[in-house]
């Protein structure tokens, strides 16, 4: 029988994979249990955004995939608690390392926007939470964006939105946004696309409670987009 060829979700694994051995020591220190590696754990949390599910649900799936097990080297399937740990348990230093490393998979420019989206704190209800009058605080995500390739160079988290231009309601704000080159400031809406991407694709919510798992969770998702667009 001919091999099948590699389907987009292999491939997205062998990528991440790649990186993650680039990035990672093998196992977090030398009193690890080593039943499973940094390694796998990277892949399966990227691939977990990449799916826009749950840790129960991508597990149950991982049983059904045994090419995408294989290319991980994985004997048998974590816990979603496991999952869950090894993403508390990695530094914020680490994904923003594999973030810069994914920008070397795509063709660059030099050339980079900024622009800024945002993403909900949880996708509850909004009439439930105007009806409880719960507050929830939305996120204020920058992004620089490359713009031959849409690759994410870097990320910012905020609970406030950057001043990009100024409305002009004096000469003083006229003078400022003169100084923008008019044609690189056009290019922006290569930015509000990639926003928009992210959204329809990866979710237009966090779904971690705490802030600091918020902010790294976002970050996960614009290096998935990165790989994504390698592929």
């Amino acid at each position: 029988m001919e091999a099948l060829p590699k389907s987009q979700l292999l491939r997205f694994v062998e990528r991440a994979y790649h990186l993650a051995q680039r990035t990672v020591a093998r196992y977090s220190s030398k009193f690890s249990k080593r039943r499973y590696t940094l390694h796998q754990h990277i892949v399966l949390l990227c691939l977990k955004v990449r799916k826009n599910t749950t840790y129960r649900t991508l597990l149950d799936e991982l049983i059904e995939m045994p090419r995408v097990r294989s290319a991980l080297n994985l004997q048998e399937i974590p816990s979603p608690s496991t999952l869950c740990k090894a993403f508390n348990r990695l530094d914020m230093a680490v994904w923003r390392v594999l973030l810069n490393l994914s920008v070397t998979l795509l063709p660059t420019n030099g050339v980079v926007e900024i622009d800024a989206a945002v993403f909900d704190r949880s996708h509850a209800s909004k009439h439930y939470m105007k009806r409880t009058k719960l507050t929830i605080q939305q996120l204020k995500v920058t992004l620089l964006v490359d713009t031959r390739s849409n690759a994410i160079f870097d990320v910012h988290v905020t609970t406030t939105r950057p001043l990009i231009k100024h409305r002009e309601f004096s000469s003083l704000h006229e003078a400022w946004n003169a100084r923008l080159d008019a044609d690189l400031y056009g290019q922006r809406s290569q930015n509000e696309t990639v926003n928009s991407r992210l959204k329809r694709k990866y979710g237009a919510f966090v779904h971690s409670r705490h802030w600091w798992k918020q902010f790294r969770e976002l970050v996960v998702v614009c290096l998935t987009h990165n790989i994504d667009k390698a592929l």
